[in-house]
């Protein structure tokens, strides 16, 4: 019997490890064909959502727990009075149909690749054919950076509502750096936490090289080029000191016009202080000029819930079962290995 178990046991163990599998490529396989018909347009829609309106619902929800019967009924006949004191008053002032200010709230959170600027400028432009002067847009970033031109692209699409004369602001609860930060200086306002990783102002660049490896076990890698600089590093073949030196060449170039972004974006920082690639919490940033304040996006909300009117704004692609399945498998992986990555450059707080 227990032998009878034990095989069983073994069969189904096999059984179930082949069903994952298969379903882990299948997913991944879906998934790559959803992204391609996102990109297309075909499938998504912009969801809005009324963030008053759920500020309300949770006040009146606690509020329902917590206050006595005949309190509650006196709060809400005193809201329902200054309401139409408040509707009357508008009436006489003969600005009933004025449009109250709105806040469109926008959420960035960036990969290697900033693959959501996809999203991003899905939403920015539905935004723009609505939105006026007297709006604001609120985006809550957050981005330890990546790609040099995938970056630029995102910053490129903030600067479409700097562009149309409409406020923009941006928060870091928890980090904007590296590219991140290139997005966010694009604000007319920066706001942090006082903990988030701000800064990075620098470039990056890793590059195994498997040369030695592959010459010891006598195989040879032949690299054809045309052009003096069209390869100046190889992971396979033997790199030299002359493509070396270009390739730090490019570096600094690039670099020089990362602080020459920065520069024209935020003027008065001392770029020979804050561009060594370095990065700070966000007081520290603060004092540096990096950001204008320190403060939490929730804050920041509820301190314009009484002003405006918000509205958090969020492209949603639409997937079936299998491509849901194999997006989440993919995103997993891909966040895990991010976090591998970027582990060795972060402070940890144990």
């Amino acid at each position: 019997m227990i032998a009878f178990l034990s095989e069983y046991g073994m069969f189904l163990a096999k059984v179930v490890t082949l069903v994952v599998a298969i379903l882990f490529v299948i997913g991944g396989i879906a998934a790559t064909a959803s992204r391609g018909r996102n990109k297309a347009g075909q499938d998504g829609e912009l969801r809005v959502r009324h963030l008053n309106e759920e500020f309300e619902d949770l006040k009146d929800s606690l509020e329902a727990e917590i206050l006595p019967e005949a309190q509650r009924k006196k709060a809400h006949k005193a809201k329902r009075k200054q309401e139409k004191l408040a509707a009357k008053q508008k009436k006489k002032a003969g600005t009933e149909d004025k449009v109250e200010p709105r806040l469109f709230v926008l959420d960035f959170d960036g990969d290697v690749q900033a693959s959501a600027v996809d999203h991003l400028r899905r939403e920015i432009s539905a935004v723009l054919q609505v939105a006026t002067q007297n709006d604001e847009v609120l985006v809550r970033l957050q981005s330890p950076g990546g790609l040099v031109h995938s970056y630029g692209l995102a910053a490129s699409q903030l600067r479409r509502i700097r562009n149309s004369g409409i406020k923009l602001t941006v928060t870091v609860d928890e980090v904007a750096a590296s590219g991140g930060y290139m997005m966010a200086c694009i604000a007319d306002r920066i706001v942090a936490a006082p903990f988030a990783v701000i800064g990075s102002i620098g470039v990056v660049a890793q590059i195994p090289n498997f040369h030695r490896l592959l010459k010891k076990n006598d195989i040879d890698v032949e690299l054809m080029t045309a052009g003096e600089y069209k390869r100046t590093m190889t992971m396979l073949g033997e790199n030299t000191e002359k493509g070396r030196a270009k390739f730090q060449e490019e570096l600094e170039e690039t670099h020089q016009l990362f602080k020459s972004f920065v520069r024209d974006n935020r003027r008065g920082l001392d770029l020979d202080k804050v561009a060594t690639g370095e990065h700070w919490f966000g007081s520290q940033a603060k004092e540096l000029g990096l950001v204008d304040e320190i403060m939490t996006s929730d804050e920041l909300l509820q301190l314009r819930q009484g002003t405006h009117s918000l509205y958090q704004v969020q492209w949603e692609a639409k997937r079936k079962l299998g491509e849901r399945l194999g997006f989440s498998l993919e995103t997993s992986l891909h966040r895990a290995v991010e976090k591998f990555w970027h582990r060795g450059s972060q402070r940890q707080i144990h």
